[in-house]
């Protein structure tokens, strides 16, 4: 049996130039918090993950996050 005549060349992987790994956002340096509404209640959240105890008032949440931001 004779080989296939119409076979396309392949080029060498090395002159391929490789994918760029997609860009992961860094994660942010620091403590940034804000205040988040749950139905009447309000908390204090971060982007580390914390979040405060439910507050009905909004300032005591804020003064919560501004507690925790520079603990």
């Amino acid at each position: 049996m004779e080989p296939p005549t119409d076979a396309t060349l392949v080029p060498p992987l090395d002159s391929l130039p490789l994918p760029r790994p997609h860009a992961q956002p860094e994660p942010p340096t620091g403590h940034t918090t804000s205040t988040a509404d749950r139905g009447s209640f309000c908390l204090a959240v971060c982007t580390c993950g914390w979040s405060g105890p439910a507050r009905r008032s909004r300032d005591l949440a804020r003064k919560d996050a501004a507690r925790h931001a520079t603990a």
